[in-house]
């Protein structure tokens, strides 16, 4: 997919983690998070620009999920130590799992296209694909991004935010 439905896909497996951080009285973490989603759903094609590491590589797998989320829970934590208003552990968890979600939901949309992933290098280089659309679909990326424009205006409107 390109960046619009990219963006999209992230904002719709964000949304319901966003519900619950909303609800439980969390409004700026939830909305650091959309930003967050938005800002880095291209993260794992910055393999484009590497030299000597092939598109849809080890940065569209599962374990680049884990070193992403580790690094944004680690940001996380030391922003946790230089904030009172957060506590370490709540930012450092936070960080992690929107870290790991932004490369989740990169691989997604990519799952979507005829172009296959191998989420499970170095472990398996089984390759699956949907072929559900092109990646340079104008249809399926705007679909996508609708989608997930959505989901992001249900959260909203589910927890008062919009009426």
């Amino acid at each position: 997919m390109y960046r619009q439905g990219h963006i999209g896909v992230g904002l719709l497996l964000y949304a319901p983690a966003a519900y619950a951080m909303v609800s439980a009285g969390r409004l700026v973490l939830a909305i650091v998070g959309f930003g967050v989603m938005i800002w880095l759903a291209m993260l794992p094609d910055v393999d484009m620009r590497l030299p000597f590491v092939s598109h849809r590589g080890p940065t569209h797998t599962l374990g680049f999920a884990v070193i992403v989320g580790l690094a944004c829970g680690a940001i996380g934590w030391v922003l946790g130590t230089e904030l009172t208003r957060f506590e370490p552990q709540l930012l450092g968890s936070f960080g992690f799992g929107l870290g790991a979600l932004v490369v989740v939901a990169h691989l997604v949309a990519d799952w979507l296209t005829p172009m296959r992933i191998a989420p499970f290098w170095p472990l398996s280089s089984h390759r699956f694909s949907l072929g559900f659309a092109r990646a340079s679909s104008t249809l399926a990326n705007g679909f996508l991004f609708v989608l997930g424009a959505g989901a992001t205006a249900v959260v909203l409107w589910f927890t008062g935010l919009i009426g």
